[in-house]
């Protein structure tokens, strides 16, 4: 199995998911006591809230490529960076090392065209739903994006940083998001993209009418799919 390389800490709620998921599924795959090969750097997330508040995402972007360099050198042989938006500074990532960077927004497009859909809404943090970065990157794969109204985009990122990334699940926030996603369907959403990490501790498959895409797990199975491909190493 390659040994991967995690930049987590964007909120560390939902890298703790993807490390368990990642476990859960080299155990089920390898059987026994296995579990995955990886390294993990967990940046501080005080930091890179400020800098993207702020709009200065070269200095996110250096900030990202430094975690990579430690994890090249701790020997990842693949990425994952666990956080949708910080994809916005990708290509700085994989600009800055020698081994790939499993692109978030890949595997979950992957995921939608595997279930035979083509229409889909996006939830995630203001900058995921509002920018290109990550939109675009989706309908270069084939996909038509729907995003939430102003005042639903503007729930929809409050909930992420108010709540979930600092560990709070409420169910008023969870009765919020059922609602956006029912007029994300309304508008002909055929399935629901959960663009941020966080939003899987929130909600799961029965609070929408259309199947669910949850990128943190979608990441992780096609890590380890992308880890096993050359069979497992002692």
């Amino acid at each position: 199995m390659k040994t991967l390389g995690l930049i987590g800490g964007m909120s560390w709620e939902s890298t703790a998911e993807y490390y368990r998921t990642l476990n859960r599924l080299t155990r089920e795959r390898l059987g026994g006591l296995h579990s995955a090969r990886l390294v993990l750097y967990s940046v501080d997330f005080a930091t890179v809230e400020r800098l993207q508040s702020e709009g200065r995402w070269d200095e996110a972007g250096a900030v990202l490529a430094d975690a990579a360099r430690s994890l090249e050198a701790a020997g990842a042989e693949l990425l994952l960076l666990c956080t949708n938006t910080m994809h916005k500074v990708a290509d700085r990532i994989e600009s800055a090392v020698s081994v790939p960077l499993l692109h978030l927004a890949d595997a979950t497009a992957d995921a939608v065209r595997a279930a035979g859909l083509r229409r889909v809404g996006l939830l995630g943090t203001a900058f995921t739903m509002e920018q290109d970065f990550y939109r675009g990157r989706l309908a270069a794969n084939g996909l038509t994006v729907l995003v939430p109204d102003p005042d639903g985009r503007a729930l929809v990122h409050r909930v992420i940083y108010d709540e979930l990334c600092r560990g709070v699940v409420r169910e008023e926030s969870r009765e919020a998001y059922r609602r956006v996603i029912g007029q994300l369907v309304a508008d002909g959403a055929e399935g629901v993209i959960l663009g941020c990490t966080e939003i899987e501790l929130l909600v799961g498959d029965g609070d929408s009418p259309v199947p669910l895409f949850p990128t943190a797990r979608l990441h992780a199975e096609a890590a380890v799919t992308a880890a096993l491909a050359d069979g497992p190493r002692p």
